[in-house]
């Protein structure tokens, strides 16, 4: 994991960004975390360390990594984004219960990309799927 935080540093250093202690404790938190977090949930976690950080800091670094294409935002319609530092193709299963939010790796749908493009005129720039159910923890209480 370390090599991966170090990674990223390296290319957000090239790109001119200065890194601040915040910044790399919530780039480490993100790259560590398989959960999916919001930014409250990064905050609350980072709170402890960087008693001076505001809110606002998580949001404004959340907005400079989304724009460096190190993070994704996830939206969903509960009103409070979810950030992922996973940016590699992958889909996201969400369990209707507890929120929880897995991922899981499936072959590219590049061919219904195509053909998209091909009923409707658009060009497609990406896709999102996410699918719903009921996790197993959830099924067993």
């Amino acid at each position: 994991m370390a090599t991966r935080v170090q990674h990223a540093l390296d290319q957000l250093k090239s790109n001119g960004v200065r890194i601040t202690p915040q910044r790399h404790a919530i780039l480490t938190y993100l790259l560590e975390s398989m959960s999916h977090p919001t930014a409250d949930e990064i905050y609350r976690a980072l709170e402890p360390r960087f008693p001076n950080m505001s809110v606002a800091t998580v949001y404004n670094n959340l907005k400079m990594l989304i724009e460096a294409g190190m993070v994704h935002e996830l939206t969903y319609g509960d009103n409070s984004s979810r950030f992922d530092a996973d940016v590699s193709d992958h889909y996201h299963i969400i369990c209707e219960k507890c929120g929880k939010i897995k991922d899981f790796s499936y072959p590219s749908l590049s061919e219904v990309e195509h053909k998209a493009e091909e009923m409707t005129g658009f060009v497609v720039h990406g896709h999102r799927m996410e699918l719903h159910g009921i996790c197993e923890t959830c099924r067993n209480l």
